[in-house]
């Protein structure tokens, strides 16, 4: 027994893990007019009994237990298409794909009454929602029925979605955004207390539990697949990464956002600083396997049903699509081949994945095109004509950051480059919804457990973009009955990180101050806030005039694309100022933005 406990050698605590009152954010102030015993910010002062000596697994369930609170406070409010006929939005899709996934064979989900929810996620959405399907009707099979089942709005209903949301955020988003800080921040230096800082105001983000938990989707489910693949790349285990991210991408197209920085980061670790031609081999076949593996159970479940005899409905579309494919298959199209089950199966699940049919936008979204449609209409253009213009709009906007990761492919700007070309996706791509501002905020709002991410400039940018995504989501919120909740958190989340109206205020501190705001940036920050305060208060108590009903929206989407070019310009700015690419130019970055010309 002593020999056991005298071979037991406890692990040393880092010096980056003490606490450090004075010289880091959460604490003093950096121009030493407050004492350093004293937190500058309301969520820091939630937490500051904690640091020093208090154990992080300590922290970590009682930060998991209050956002958890949160998110379960929000979902008794309503959802998406609640009492409201004929589709009954979103709540009523997801829990309609539960129910066809356990009814219907697996051939049939991409092609089974398109016309009600038809199925148009990728495979891995496909396969949880069966799980949840399978999980709900032990409970009350009636939940799930076939076709009975639908326009269902019962309270127990409810609260089974709603839990199934909390535990598949739980079990996937939460454990890769605590493993990924806990990796970032000693990546970047930061101590474990301020790390947890971080946490807090990831795991707070308005827009992602709205979303999720008021609106109803499973969002975090995907982004939680690529915050894992994100904090495997940060790890070095670039393999992992691939699978992970190829995850995502089976869960959500949407995470496509991501695929420029993810390949040009990958690419450039296999050229640079010398080519390494097995890294490259590896990443190839396990990013081909993962896909393999994705979309085996869709190719033998249609073998296996063939076989069978039962043939999927409604299949003139895809027959089409896979005549127009010929010349690029290595076999020719035959109905009665073994292999056309599996090529119609494969063919009707990407178009029923990516819509291009659909236009440039469903609904009225703050990005460029829906913007630019309100001064010249885009629809007297044919689709196609639209669809390149968007694409050479999307690589234009992406391809600063690519390459800046690609000759640069450091881990600690992998966070920019993620941000940086989701926003030029989100602004310029094609077939963008108002839930897709959910990507490029994540990576963003990450960036507070960077070494100066909890400094004022870093906060007071992350705040900003946060609230602007949230109140662009305002009108679709409003349709779903949710204002409180909205007005709740928008407004709870700036002053947890320190836009309050007291001693601390980000706005409010000496701007030449290192890791202050600029005046320009406070400015033009505080000229935003005024517009969203005023467009609230217009929206409430001005009626539009009569033949234009969406006055107000469309002044939403201005102001809102005005605004995220503003952050993909930030975004891009940060990347190339830390990429150390201008200092070749003689030109030096310092703490808050400001170039500085230094002669060589």
């Amino acid at each position: 027994m002593t020999a056991s406990s005298s071979a037991h050698k406890p692990r040393r605590r880092k010096a980056g893990n003490q606490a450090s009152p004075v010289s880091q954010y959460g604490g003093a102030r950096m121009d030493g007019k407050q004492p350093p015993s004293k937190p500058w910010f309301p969520l820091a002062s939630l937490l500051w009994p904690a640091r020093g000596t208090t154990s992080q697994w300590i922290i970590l369930p009682l930060v998991l237990m209050i956002t958890g609170l949160f998110r379960w406070a929000v979902g008794l409010w309503g959802y998406s298409g609640f009492n409201m006929p004929p589709m009954h939005g979103d709540f009523e899709a997801q829990r309609h794909w539960m129910e066809i996934t356990i009814h219907l064979p697996i051939s049939q989900w991409y092609f089974y009454d398109l016309e009600w929810w038809g199925l148009d996620y990728p495979p891995l959405t496909a396969y949880h929602s069966w799980i949840l399907g399978e999980i709900g009707s032990t409970f009350n099979p009636s939940w799930f029925a076939l076709f009975s089942s639908r326009r269902l709005d019962e309270p127990l209903l409810k609260v089974y979605m709603r839990a199934t949301v909390l535990l598949s955020e739980y079990s996937t988003y939460v454990p890769a955004v605590v493993i990924f800080l806990r990796r970032y921040s000693r990546l970047e230096g930061l101590p474990a207390w301020e790390a947890s800082i971080a946490l807090v105001a990831v795991l707070m983000q308005p827009v992602t539990i709205l979303t999720d938990h008021a609106h109803f989707q499973y969002n975090t489910v995907m982004l939680g697949l690529v915050t894992a693949s994100l904090s495997s790349l940060i790890a070095g285990r670039q393999l992992w990464g691939c699978v992970f991210y190829v995850a995502a991408l089976g869960y959500k197209q949407m995470a496509l956002y991501y695929a420029p920085t993810i390949f040009a980061y990958l690419l450039g670790i296999c050229f640079f600083p010398r080519l390494d031609v097995r890294r490259l081999l590896k990443i190839m076949l396990i990013t081909a396997l993962s896909f393999s593996v994705l979309f085996a159970p869709l190719i033998v479940g249609s073998l296996y049903n063939s076989r069978r005899g039962i043939s999927p409905e409604s299949t003139e579309i895809a027959t089409e699509l896979l005549r127009k494919l010929d010349f690029l298959l290595p076999l020719p199209i035959k109905e009665n081949a073994w292999y056309y089950p599996p090529l119609l199966q494969l063919t009707q699940s990407v178009h029923r994945i990516f819509p291009f049919a659909r236009g440039v936008f469903e609904d009225k979204v703050a990005n460029l095109w829906c913007a630019l449609h309100v001064i010249h209409k885009l629809n007297r253009y044919p689709s196609a004509v639209v669809q390149r213009l968007a694409l050479v709009a999307t690589v234009i906007s992406i391809l600063p950051p690519c390459l800046v990761i690609f000759f640069r492919p450091r881990k600690e700007l992998l966070p920019l480059a993620l941000s940086s070309t989701a926003w030029g996706f989100f602004l310029c791509s094609f077939q963008v919804h108002e839930k897709s501002v959910l990507l490029p905020l994540l990576p963003m709002t990450l960036l507070l457990a960077s070494r100066d991410g909890l400094t004022p400039s870093i906060r007071g940018w992350v705040i900003w973009a946060n609230v602007l995504g949230c109140w662009t989501m305002f009108p679709l919120l409003k349709r779903d009955k949710l204002r409180v909740p909205y007005f709740m958190l928008t407004l709870l989340y700036p002053y947890l990180l320190g836009l309050q109206p007291s001693a601390g205020n980000i706005y409010a501190s000496d701007p030449a101050a290192e890791g202050n705001l600029r005046p320009t940036t406070r400015a033009s920050h505080l000229l935003f806030y005024a517009a969203m305060a005023a467009w609230h208060a217009a929206e409430a108590f001005i009626p539009t005039p009569q033949g234009k009903p969406d006055l107000w929206v469309v002044v939403n989407v201005g102001i809102g694309a005005f605004g995220f070019v503003i952050c993909y310009l930030w975004c891009l700015w940060r990347l190339v100022s830390r990429s150390g690419i201008l200092s070749r130019w003689g030109l030096t970055i310092d703490r808050n933005g400001s170039k500085q010309l230094k002669l060589q």
